[in-house]
């Protein structure tokens, strides 16, 4: 055995060593990418085969918290493969408002994207998944703080997706949230944190597919100044401004109703046309109201040109323990991996 083992050349060596290591290259780099995301695979429904792409990474409002549970829901009751990916920390743990995100990817077979962003800042790889998606004209729903999706004015290549973009490309003008959702940031619409808001459905819209089944909707949330545009929009409901936190609290009759949920058709540059259906509510607390968590789960479906699937009784309970954190900038449950939330009885959110 020791004249076998002293047979083989220096030369044969190092070949075969590049050899295992260029093999085990993309198991790694896989397996780093996988550490950003989780996938819930459902078994059977109308949603077999589809693929939902959920990206979370918000500052306050604890989307990382809303989209597994949605993406839970839509798994386990209707079929879908849902994949949701976050931002991370440099231990591997959910941290919310980086732009240390991986695993967009999955974008290439999606079906929809479902986006809770502000502010991000991705890689040009990251970003380039995105903009490859945009261009199809696929579906895209936006949560609050995705009217403020990206902050990357200084970016060479994707400075046009920046919420107060007005350069050059003038198709961009007001970045990514004005293009696709309708709408960029405005400003505060009322006092965060102390006023919530009562979802009012618009009369002409009252018949949508979106809105069937939805009552007593509501958000803990406070109001955005809103003013949507678009092809074919349509405002499903606007926001009463309440003077308190719970939805019995009387209104602020000094607010305006504005819309906080639309739909409209979006088309970047040289694409394809796609539905987009934006709410600007849709904190972690929000979505324990089942009326605003009802049309969440039917803008999906909607989204896909599955109007069809859309009952107003259909399913909406959460799947596994749902156990909110509430919004606030820093408030963010710390330690906690995608891995964590990975088993459909895993807690949203563990406590560590």
């Amino acid at each position: 055995m020791a004249v076998h083992t002293a047979s083989i050349s220096q030369d044969s060596l190092s070949e075969n060593f590049n050899i295992a290591l260029e093999k085990s290259l993309p198991i790694q780099s896989e397996a780093n990418i996988d550490k950003y995301r989780v996938t819930y695979k459902g078994k059977k429904g109308p949603g077999k085969n589809r693929n939902i792409v959920f990206i979370a990474t918000d500052h306050e409002y604890r989307g990382e918290e809303t989209l597994p549970a949605l993406a839970k829901i839509l798994a386990k009751r209707y079929g879908f493969t849902c994949t949701v990916v976050w931002a991370l920390d440099d231990q591997g743990n959910i941290f919310p408002g980086s732009s240390n995100l991986k695993g967009l990817d999955a974008l290439e077979t999606a079906d929809l994207m479902v986006i809770f962003t502000r502010f991000a800042n991705f890689e040009n790889k990251q970003m380039q998944f995105i903009d490859d998606y945009l261009r199809k004209g696929r579906p895209v729903i936006g949560l609050r703080t995705s009217t403020h999706a990206f902050k990357n004015s200084d970016n060479p290549n994707w400075g046009h997706y920046d919420y107060k973009y007005e350069g050059e490309k003038e198709a961009w003008h007001g970045g990514f949230g004005e293009v696709v959702l309708g709408e960029t940031w405005v400003g505060h619409y009322g006092k965060n944190h102390q006023q919530a808001s009562k979802l009012i459905t618009e009369d002409t819209n009252k018949l949508h597919p979106i809105m069937r089944g939805v009552e007593n909707a509501w958000a803990q949330c406070g109001g955005y100044n809103a003013y949507p545009q678009g092809k074919d929009l349509k405002i499903l409901a606007r926001g009463r401004v309440l003077n308190g936190m719970t939805p019995d609290s009387p209104a602020d009759d000094t607010k305006e109703e504005l819309p906080v949920a639309w739909v409209r058709t979006y088309q970047i540059a040289s694409g394809k046309p796609g539905r987009a259906f934006t709410t600007t509510h849709g904190a972690s607390e929000d979505i324990l109201s089942e009326g605003f968590r009802r049309m969440l789960i039917n803008a999906c479906f909607w989204g896909l040109k599955m109007e069809n699937e859309i009952k107003p009784n259909n399913s909406i309970d959460f799947v596994g323990e749902y156990k909110p954190t509430t919004f606030n900038f820093k408030g963010f449950q710390k330690n906690v991996k995608p891995s964590d939330l990975a088993d459909w009885n895993s807690v949203i959110m563990p406590r560590k």
